[in-house]
């Protein structure tokens, strides 16, 4: 019989203790801080029906990015790729009963079959944060709030990232107006502009021509794409409303110390439900510049499911991007074991140090005895291993003076502790 594989299925991650250490204190800053603002955390089944995700998101993520098959009752069904149409179903089912505005975040693992590379994985876990209720732009400010919050929150400054911002509305009438363009050929321009960093800037007017078939159109195309600021836009694009929304976000977020926001024509967003204002953070790191976290608006979504509209904005932020640029940034130290405080047993006092750890159980302290008879030295290595910051050994002569030497592993230095001593050293820690 052949041996078994040790890795983990193709794009997904086994995570080792210290792995998990990270994932939590990821996880542990963006429940502090969305908590912060009033967030409640909900979750939900990791199947949908497949039809939630066919009515919006679109045929890309549908046919060829998703986890679908046939139940044993013959149901088509999909494991989810995002959390949106969950949430949205969710919400719809208590349209009536939820207080607003609703403000909800989860932090489920997510599933798309697509090939894994840098920064993008069969399966992750993503923080979703969305504010239902609210159709002025104080709901998509709360989010930039957050977002920069949570930043902060890893030790981030705002010149580690930018936050490119653009409106859904503004593309509707650039590819009507300004590009004259067909709802066809609308849809096949959209979804080329969110791929167009993806696939490059010769493939990108390519394929571009072979939408369009016509050179005027792509000269203003390139316009519109090699366009900085809103000065570089064509005039009439200029008195578009949108374009006035953005400019109030942008005076509201700098008069509130937000300076990394930057207006970015070409930025779609390539899921269907998206209907005003979208966004994306990117890294600054050359050897990272990638989106890390995307949202916006999608007012339209929690109707499908038969209920009265509704207006909500919300983003998604992966944990892969996110250890990444706290990697590339330098904002991952060594992250500390939960076990407190190691007791290594010196000589047969095994049973009288079970007898300590149990004291100081009962006092918080998270407390692990080695029990496997090694000598000193490799059991100090073994807690080193594990990243526990203190050893207490424990002999005979300890027990009868009742004073224990608590050393603490990261500056090497040891003290002689009485038990309380020692409850008040890890209390006051």
């Amino acid at each position: 019989m052949a041996n078994l594989s040790t890795q983990p299925y193709k794009g997904a991650r086994d995570f080792y203790p210290e792995d998990k250490r990270v994932q939590d204190y990821m996880f542990g800053v963006w429940r502090k801080v969305v908590e912060s603002y009033g967030y409640e955390e909900y979750a939900a089944p990791i199947i949908e029906p497949t039809e939630i995700y066919a009515a919006k998101s679109g045929e890309e993520l549908v046919n060829e990015q998703t986890y679908r098959f046939e139940d044993r009752g013959g149901r088509d069904v999909t494991i989810r790729p995002e959390m949106t149409p969950t949430v949205s179903r969710m919400i719809a089912g208590r349209r009536q009963e939820t207080a607003y505005p609703a403000r909800w975040y989860s932090i489920p693992n997510l599933w798309r079959y697509e090939r894994p590379q840098q920064g993008r994985l069969r399966e992750h876990w993503q923080l979703n944060v969305d504010i239902f209720g609210v159709s002025t732009i104080d709901a998509e400010l709360e989010m930039l709030q957050i977002v920069t919050d949570i930043m902060a929150g890893f030790g981030a400054a705002q010149e580690d990232y930018k936050i490119h911002v653009n409106s859904r509305k503004l593309v509707v009438a650039i590819m009507a107006e300004y590009l004259q363009l067909d709802a066809t050929q609308s849809h096949k321009v959209t979804k080329l502009l969110d791929k167009r960093q993806k696939i490059g800037e010769e493939a990108f007017y390519s394929e571009a021509e072979q939408i369009v078939n016509d050179s005027e159109t792509i000269d203003r195309l390139r316009t519109l794409v090699e366009a900085k600021s809103f000065a570089d836009l064509p005039e009439g694009i200029q008195d578009n409303e949108s374009i006035k929304t953005i400019q109030a976000m942008f005076t509201y977020l700098k008069d509130n110390n937000i300076n990394n926001v930057k207006f970015d024509v070409t930025l779609m967003r390539g899921l269907d439900y998206y209907t005003d204002i979208v966004f994306e953070v990117y890294d600054t790191d050359p050897a990272n510049s990638r989106s890390m976290l995307a949202g916006g608006r999608y007012d339209g979504l929690v109707e499908l499911f038969g209920v009265e509209p509704l207006p909500v904005v919300g983003f998604g932020w992966g944990d892969v991007t996110l250890e990444a640029f706290l990697r590339g940034h330098d904002l991952l130290s060594e992250i500390e074991s939960e076990t407190d405080l190691h007791i290594i047993p010196i000589g047969s006092v095994l049973r009288e140090s079970q007898g300590i750890a149990k004291l100081l159980r009962q006092e918080g302290i998270n407390v692990a005895v080695d029990i496997s008879g090694r000598k000193t030295d490799k059991q100090i290595k073994a807690a080193l291993s594990k990243s526990v910051r203190y050893v207490l050994f424990v002999g005979d002569s300890d027990l009868d003076k009742e004073r224990f030497n608590l050393k603490d592993l990261k500056d090497e230095t040891e003290q002689e502790l009485s038990i309380p001593e020692i409850i008040a050293h890890f209390k006051s820690a």
